[in-house]
């Protein structure tokens, strides 16, 4: 199983990246967070990592404007407050991440090594 990460160290990764729209709370159940400098590239990913997890709801974003960079985040869960299933679908993605990454270590290690002929 991989140890998420704390909820401090995304606090302080993501300071000034993501934000709650006024008059919500961390702790809601219905929550539009902001992620600040983003676009659909992220925003289609982060959606995606949201629906798989069952204890979402809803998940969905929008680009409130072509020329904002920004994306509004709207999330809903049965239990679960927003931020926490937030901070879970990023370790998700940084997991997913590190895995290609690995795996296209992998391989360009097994092309790039000497091949001995006659063994």
């Amino acid at each position: 199983t991989t140890l998420f990460r704390s909820k401090q160290w995304y606090q302080r990764r993501v300071r000034g990246k993501l934000s709650i729209v006024e008059g919500e709370t961390p702790d809601d159940l219905c929550s539009t967070l902001v992620l600040h400098g983003e676009d659909h590239t992220l925003g289609n990913v982060v959606r995606h990592m949201l629906i798989k997890n069952p204890e979402v709801e809803f998940a969905g974003y929008s680009v409130p404007h072509p020329s904002e960079n920004k994306i509004n985040l709207r999330i809903q869960t049965y239990e679960t407050p927003c931020l926490a299933v937030m901070y879970r679908a990023l370790d998700d993605i940084t997991s997913v991440c590190d895995h290609v990454l690995e795996r296209i270590d992998a391989a360009d290690k097994m092309w790039t090594e000497p091949k001995v002929e006659g063994s």
